[in-house]
């Protein structure tokens, strides 16, 4: 069935439910698993007519801030599989579109299913702020597991 599972996180109790069932698929079907975390991208302040936006962090210090949040995601991904001896390694990537992140890494890490959590949102909220997990869906080859 499955060898090899691909559980996108972002660090959130929503994204540890997909962890969750992540984790129990890949140890009945004797899968492996690889988590992945993606950072947004630094962006710097923005001044203009009719727009303001003004970042708290430097650029290193953004970048210290988003590896420690990944780490501490990944970290929880890691506790879980080694508690239920589940193979695991972490993915770390940085893209300002992470449903592509998340679709690259599955090829290039030779997963056969991307597990991942869902809000969903749906209405005008959903087309307003968007879906990574509905990206995802759209535009992935490989089979795509969603948790709500």
């Amino acid at each position: 069935m499955y060898k090899h599972i691909l559980v996108a996180t972002d660090g959130s109790k929503l994204s540890q439910k997909a962890i969750k069932a992540a984790l129990e698929l890949a140890s009945t079907v004797g899968a492996r698993l690889t988590g992945v975390y993606v950072m947004p991208e630094y962006m710097p302040p923005m001044y203009g007519e009719a727009s303001l936006y003004v970042t708290q962090f430097n650029p290193r210090e953004f970048k210290q801030v988003m590896e420690k949040e990944a780490s501490a995601a990944l970290g929880f991904v890691a506790k879980q599989a080694g508690a239920g001896g589940v193979p695991f390694s972490g993915l770390k990537l940085t893209d300002p579109q992470p449903w592509s992140a998340i679709i690259r890494a599955a090829r290039s890490k030779k997963c056969d299913l991307i597990v991942m959590a869902s809000h969903g949102r749906s209405g005008l909220s959903g087309v307003l702020l968007g879906s990574e997990t509905t990206k995802v869906l759209t535009h992935s080859k490989i089979p795509v597991l969603v948790c709500r």
